[in-house]
């Protein structure tokens, strides 16, 4: 995933697992103390199982084997597969929709908006069955659609024939020019890149020849990009304070606002719609030097969301693309200009920010319908929204990571009861269950076991925080960072993508990685500090883990407890056994874990990766693991070493799965991050993405000259050029069976 510049922006002291640890009872301590070492506290009772009380462990579902020899490690500009396996491309960045516009040359030279063609940085995705009165099956039917999120418009130097170019100058990002604040952008540019984001919808289909294949000018290709108006949504009893927060310019009311930015991973409803999630949407947003400040509390607002780093007047934020500077008084670029020089946030576009940060339900399989922002479900970088399992006649759960460094792990409860008469109701069903309910964030707690703490301005903690002051509950929703900051939520490593194991209910997330984990900072949940020797020399925790929970109340959906422990840390498999906790080895070592997905048919749980640390050794890569659960392995001690500071510290880990249950299934070509997987209804398809090849590319100042890091899809035959492009792939096994089994 593209990040934040600016990692770290939890400026609170809340406290982290080694805080919590120092809290833990007084007969926990005490057998400590008296001689019951850390790597035998798995085997006292109240510890058993990482920390739920004296049930025994769960018992693991039934396991199936892998059926595929493990791909090597490789710095090859190709999808490389398991023998047996092959792939074909889908569709990729600037393939059309509609027969109206051009077919895509990949030189840079397009001159529409890109409103009909497919975005860019293919991220999260998810298939929907289509019936034949139209409405969404869960069981495969003849016609499908493709629901592709489009995260990022860092690549934009391939978009344009000369790169991004700004008062005449080509040749660098925009945000790389001194005093780049005064120069004007082009208008097309700017639409193209504004445009890339978003969601695009196309109808697939099985071709003649077993290739996956998407169809233009299809009935239900549709694109949602960063211009497309959306219906503000939210609790009916605070609704009017939520619109208060997002009026501006353009919709004084505040009942609307325009397009989607930066939509990471996603959700699916039981119902059949589409979550595409607004995860680093912050550093488009800009205040000229010299413009009018904001008031203070929205300036506290903006520091914790990351709008407008410092200085808040001046030079402006060096993380913007510049999509403000267009020579036009046009709102669809002033409005990322978010000065304050009205009267009132309803003259200008001040509170712009407020309008993004969301989770975004789309209805695919119906074009006329209006996208939701779901306030209820906080405002955040999102990171997926992944759906507990549905069980009729209870609330529906939520579970959603907020992607920076330090930030906190969500849950967002329905106060509707699931019924499956709402299967595909559309958005008339996401109003009855993602309007009202209950919005939790995570405490982890030293002993294995932690709690869901409603995010409630009724709480004291929050209507009284001195930090920042909260006026109501849509303050709250709109300000959900600053409301779990309140409460002593814990900060977690960077929470990513979530994923439900459909065998048991328990939930996955990924801690993709962690710069400034020092010896000192290690704590239960973060227990690694060291520096990569052999690699890129990065320190702290660079390889990241995987943290899965098991809820403890009768219900799963409304428990406010829960279980954890980690189920994988990353790491190369020559670093060492204090590194290597889960004894990875060349079949399936791996770093910074990002993207991650359980299939409903075979129960493998998918791995991806978006890494800047082992690319020295490979690219990016997708694993296939068969899961065990919560409670499975032990408790361990942790060695750390890192610049002449040692310390010891304990976690909870997994048992360990060995080549035979998590092996390397793809690497991707140069450059790229492996994100957002789905399948087919029968598990013979898997549709994976493959996110900016050729990232590393250089901006120039002539196109003639650009030294492509990766030239793939093209060098493997589809499409014209020679740029990278980003693309979905369907992939398929050879004899026709089930994939990974």
């Amino acid at each position: 995933m593209a990040h934040h510049p600016i990692d770290d922006l939890n400026p609170t002291d809340n406290e982290h697992f080694q805080d919590v640890l120092a809290q833990a009872s007084v007969s926990r301590r005490h057998l400590i103390r008296g001689g019951v070492g850390l790597a035998a506290l798995g085997t006292v009772p109240f510890l058993a199982a990482c920390g739920g009380g004296d049930a025994a462990p769960s018992p693991a579902p039934t396991e199936a084997a892998l059926g595929f020899n493990a791909v090597a490690k490789s710095l090859l500009d190709e999808v490389k597969l398991p023998a047996g396996y092959t792939y074909s491309v889908v569709h990729a960045t600037g393939d059309r929709l509609v027969s109206s516009v051009p077919a895509y040359s990949n030189t840079g030279a397009e001159l529409d908006a890109w409103e009909q063609r497919v975005g860019d940085h293919h991220d999260g995705m998810d298939l929907f069955y289509v019936d034949a009165s139209g409405r969404y099956s869960r069981t495969a039917t003849a016609r499908a659609v493709l629901a592709v999120n489009h995260e990022s418009s860092a690549d934009s130097h391939f978009w344009h024939t000369k790169g991004q170019t700004s008062g005449g100058v080509n040749g660098k990002k925009f945000s790389q020019f001194n005093g780049w604040d005064l120069l004007p952008r082009p208008e097309l540019e700017v639409l193209k890149e504004i445009n890339h984001h978003g969601v695009s919808i196309a109808e697939v289909r099985k071709g003649g020849d077993g290739k996956w294949i998407y169809t233009v000018d299809a009935p239900l290709n549709r694109r949602v990009n960063g211009q497309t108006v959306m219906r503000i949504a939210g609790p009916a009893a605070h609704l009017s304070d939520i619109k208060a927060f997002m009026a501006t310019a353009y919709d004084p009311s505040g009942a609307t606002s325009r397009g989607t930015l930066n939509n990471c991973g996603h959700g699916k409803t039981p119902w059949g719609t589409y979550l595409a999630c607004e995860e680093n949407w912050a550093a488009y947003f800009f205040m000229p030097a010299g413009s009018v400040d904001v008031d203070a509390k929205t300036k506290a607002s903006r520091q914790r969301y990351g709008v407008i780093r410092a200085p808040f007047a001046g030079t402006g934020n060096a993380g913007s693309q510049g999509w403000s500077s267009v020579s036009t008084t046009d709102n669809r670029f002033t409005r990322f200009n978010v000065s304050a020089p009205g009267a009132t946030a309803a003259d200008d576009f001040r509170q712009e920010p407020n309008t993004f940060g969301y989770i975004v339900e789309i209805d695919p399989l119906n074009p006329n319908t209006q996208p939701a922002k779901r306030v209820a479900m906080g405002r955040f970088a999102h990171e997926a929204a992944v759906c507990g399992i549905p069980v009729v006649g209870q609330p529906l759960a939520f579970y959603m990571g907020c992607d920076s460094q330090n930030e906190y792990v969500y849950k967002f409860v329905s106060t509707a009861l699931w019924s499956e008469a709402d299967i595909g109701g559309g958005m008339v069903a996401g109003d009855k269950y993602l309007n009202e309910g209950k919005l939790y964030v995570a405490k982890f707690k030293a002993d294995g076991t932690g709690e869901w703490i409603e995010l409630n301005f009724a709480n004291p903690l929050i209507s009284g925080y001195a930090n920042y002051s909260f006026d109501n509950q849509a303050d709250v929703l709109v300000n959900a960072r600053l409301a779990a900051d309140a409460v002593g939520a814990t900060k977690m490593d960077r929470p990513e993508w979530g994923a439900v194991n459909p065998k048991n209910g328990e939930v996955y997330f990924t801690m993709t990685n962690n710069s400034s984990r020092t010896v000192a900072g290690t704590d239960a949940a973060n227990p690694r500090a060291y520096l990569d020797n052999d690699g890129k020399g990065r320190s702290g925790n660079p390889n990241g883990h995987i943290i899965r929970l098991k809820e403890t109340g009768a219900v799963n959906a409304t428990a406010t407890g829960f279980r954890w422990d980690i189920f994988l840390f990353g790491a190369e498999e020559d670093a060492g056994a204090g590194i290597n906790l889960s004894g990875l080895s060349a079949k399936n070592d791996f770093s910074s874990p990002d993207g991650l997905w359980f299939s409903p048919s075979t129960g493998i749980c998918w791995i991806q990766t978006d890494d800047g640390n082992y690319t020295d050794a490979t690219n990016c890569m997708l694993l296939a693991a068969i899961p065990g659960s919560v409670g499975d392995g032990a408790s361990v001690t942790v060695n750390n070493s890192l610049g002449g500071n040692t310390a010891s510290q304990q976690t909870f880990i997994g048992a360990a799965l060995g080549d035979a249950k998590l092996r390397r299934f793809l690497v991707g070509p140069k450059g790229c991050e492996v994100t957002g997987i789905t399948e087919t209804a029968d598990g013979k398809t898997l549709f994976v993405n493959i996110q900016h090849p050729g990232e590393n590319t250089p901006a120039i100042a002539n196109a003639a000259d650009f030294t492509f890091e990766s030239q793939w899809p093209s060098n493997a035959g589809y499409g014209p050029g020679s740029r990278p492009r980003s693309a979905t792939i369907a992939i398929s096994r050879t004899d026709g069976g089930v994939i990974g089994l």
